[in-house]
């Protein structure tokens, strides 16, 4: 598709007019489409519309009816107020419980929750793999027995760069 004069005389004149880029692409046809409208009309610098497109608007519908209570003719004798019963109070539901397992390693991965301990017990290809799912501490995903194997202290700096070790090290080799 190419921009000839004439297309480019029709595109201002029907976007002048305020059409939509839709309805300009569907006029102009031969492969136009709504971006390549859009495109020409930025580059040409084509701002300014004398109205913007309007949407087609549906039928309007008829206002619902409206119902009017009329107040009554005469008025009524005075009502007795009587004490309104309180509701009898509902049962609440029971909050889930979570179970605990009393061993360690009888927490399964269906049966592990957000706060159980994952620590894995066994070999995972065997039916006895488990977890320990006891109570996990804040924030870390095992409990306190397994988090103290788990994080362990870093080593002091100077026992792993020791010199002495190094050299003792290196005797077996010469």
């Amino acid at each position: 598709m190419s921009w000839t004069d004439e297309r480019v005389g029709t595109l201002k004149k029907l976007w002048l007019e305020g059409q939509s880029a839709s309805q300009i692409a569907k006029q102009l046809g031969g492969g136009v489409t709504r971006n390549a409208v859009i495109g020409k009309v930025h580059r040409l610098g084509l701002s300014g519309r004398a109205a913007p497109s309007q949407p087609v608007r549906a039928a309007l519908r008829p206002p619902r009816a409206r119902t009017v209570q009329s107040p009554p003719s005469q008025p009524s004798a005075p009502r007795r107020i009587e004490a309104a019963e309180a509701p009898p109070p509902r049962p609440t539901p029971p909050s889930p419980r979570v179970v605990e397992p009393e061993l360690p390693g009888t927490a399964t991965v269906l049966t592990l929750g957000a706060h159980m301990c994952k620590w894995p017990i066994g070999d995972p290809s065997t039916s006895e793999f488990s977890f320990c799912g006891r109570r996990a501490g804040d924030g870390i995903p095992y409990c306190v027995e397994h988090a103290k194997v788990a994080y362990q202290p870093q080593a002091k700096r100077a026992s792993r760069d020791s010199g002495a070790d190094l050299a003792r090290s290196l005797r077996r080799y010469i």
